[in-house]
């Protein structure tokens, strides 16, 4: 059995109003760990623990730490997870309940990420937050699951930090026949770097990450996620944090399920009947949840 469960796919009624078109949620959220991550890290733990590693190390700026910590403390082997200043306390509790061993290293993922690496012995994994072909093919998951319990979308509206996610979805879709299905991708300006690279038309590096939504906080896109700009329809779009943060306690208030500002970032898109939506009548959002934010410090956000 795969660490991950199927979530459901199921038609938002309000977003569906607030957009003038039908929106269904691929409600990721609903996963152990809190969010889509569990897909990709999930499939890559098992990957290496059948070829003996003692250790997965990973550095996250929340979720896939989290993710990377379920998975180990599910098949019973020791997780390192090293995270950035940046990361929140309530990220921090969630890997320690898991039992992985948690380092606080650097102002940002880059560093972090410098830090897990320099760790790593010939027994152990690494496990990249969002650049490795194992964790694609691991969330690519979620389309199959929705090829199978609804129609086929116009449109799928996810957000990006890495491209991990994308790179997952784009994957799922071509393997089910559904690959000149769009992709909107969503980043707040401040962790905007698909965007950026898209309008330079090379694989940018951001200065720093300005963004209250840490999870997606890459300076730079994997290269994958970006190559898909050119064979893949995609739309990039970004929003700011306060637009996303209304979006996570509107989308509280509609569906009971409360995310982080990351997957929030999306949700801006529907509610607000965005122009990116134009010309689509179907759209699924990927509720990629996020268990790193708690309900005071989204208002603790809303108020800074």
């Amino acid at each position: 059995m795969p660490l991950h469960i199927e979530t459901p796919l199921v038609t938002s009624r309000p977003l569906s109003l607030a957009a003038g078109r039908q929106v269904t949620l691929k409600l990721e959220a609903l996963q152990p760990p809190g969010s889509f991550k569990i897909r990709g890290m999930g499939a890559a733990c098992e990957w290496h623990a059948s070829r003996g590693k003692r250790r997965f190390v990973s550095s996250s700026g929340g979720n896939a730490g989290i993710a990377a910590a379920y998975a180990g403390r599910e098949l019973g082997i020791a997780v390192t997870v090293v995270v950035p200043e940046t990361s929140t306390a309530h990220a921090r509790e969630l890997i320690r309940q898991q039992n992985a061993e948690l380092i606080v290293h650097g102002k940002a993922w880059h560093e972090a990420n410098a830090l897990a690496m320099s760790l790593l012995t010939e027994h152990d994994a690494f496990l990249h937050p969002f650049d490795d072909p194992l964790l694609w093919t691991g969330h690519a998951t979620m389309i199959d699951e929705a090829v199978r319990q609804g129609d086929r979308p116009d449109a799928v509206l996810l957000s990006v930090g890495g491209g991990g996610l994308m790179a997952g979805v784009v994957e799922g879709l071509r393997r089910n026949g559904w690959g000149d299905v769009s992709v909107i991708a969503v980043e707040t300006i401040g962790a905007d770097s698909l965007n950026q690279a898209a309008q330079a038309g090379e694989r940018i590096a951001l200065d720093a990450i300005t963004s209250i939504a840490t999870s997606l906080g890459a300076k730079q896109v994997c290269e994958q996620a970006f190559s898909l700009l050119q064979s893949h329809p995609v739309r990039c779009v970004t929003v700011t944090d306060q637009a996303a943060l209304a979006a996570c306690e509107r989308f509280l208030d509609d569906h009971r399920i409360l995310v982080e500002p990351a997957c929030g970032a999306s949700l801006v898109l529907a509610y607000a009947n965005a122009p990116a939506l134009a010309n689509f009548q179907n759209v699924m959002v990927i509720v990629c949840g996020g268990a790193t934010a708690t309900v005071d410090q989204l208002r603790a956000w809303r108020t800074s």
